[in-house]
C-alpha cells in the first residue's frame, strides 16, 4: 500500500488598494511551450519552517516584496492535472516594500494587476491553476481569519 502525501505549500494574496500581486512563471505543466502563467506567491513549505516564516521567504523569494499579513484565509485542497495533491495555506497580505529584483529561477516578473486583469487571465486560461482566481475572490468576499487560528507548537 502507497503512502499518501500531500504537498503542503502556502500562498499569499497580496493586496494594495484594487490590485493583486501576481508572479508570472514558466509552465511546470508544458515545459515544451513558451507560454507563461500567473501564480499568486507561493511555494512549499521547506522542513523545520513555520507557515507564517514560509510565506513570507515564499513571497519575498519570488516577487521581491516585503509583506505583512493581515490573516489566513483558509487551507485549499487541490488536485493538480499531474494528481499531486496540493493543501495550501492561503494568507492574506498587504505589500510593505519592494526590497528585490532577483526573483526564483523559473519567475519571469512580478506585477500588479486588477481583478478585471485577473479575469480575462482566468477565461484564456494563463492562470496556473483554479485556486488563483478563487483566493482572490475569497479575500474579496470573506473575512481572514486572525493567525491565531494557527497554532504551530514547533514555532512558538
Amino acid at each position: 500500500m502507497s503512502r499518501f502525501l500531500p504537498h503542503v505549500t502556502v500562498a499569499a494574496v497580496v493586496i494594495d488598494r484594487d490590485r493583486f500581486l501576481l508572479v508570472e512563471e514558466r509552465d511546470r505543466m508544458n515545459t515544451a511551450s513558451s507560454i507563461t502563467v500567473f501564480n499568486q506567491p507561493a511555494g512549499h513549505l521547506e522542513a523545520d519552517e513555520s507557515l507564517i516564516d514560509a510565506v513570507h521567504r515564499e513571497t519575498l523569494e519570488e516577487s521581491g516584496w516585503e509583506i505583512a499579513l493581515e490573516g489566513y484565509l483558509g487551507l485549499y485542497i487541490n488536485t493538480a492535472p499531474n494528481d499531486v495533491v496540493y493543501h495550501s495555506h492561503t494568507f492574506l497580505a498587504r505589500p510593505i516594500r519592494q526590497v528585490s529584483q532577483t526573483l526564483d529561477d523559473g519567475i519571469t516578473g512580478a506585477n500588479w494587476y486588477s481583478l478585471a486583469q485577473v479575469e480575462r487571465l482566468e477565461r484564456t486560461h494563463r492562470l496556473r491553476s483554479p485556486l488563483v482566481a478563487r483566493r482572490i475572490r475569497d479575500a474579496l468576499e470573506e473575512r481572514p481569519y486572525p493567525l491565531t487560528l494557527i497554532r504551530d507548537l514547533n514555532h512558538p
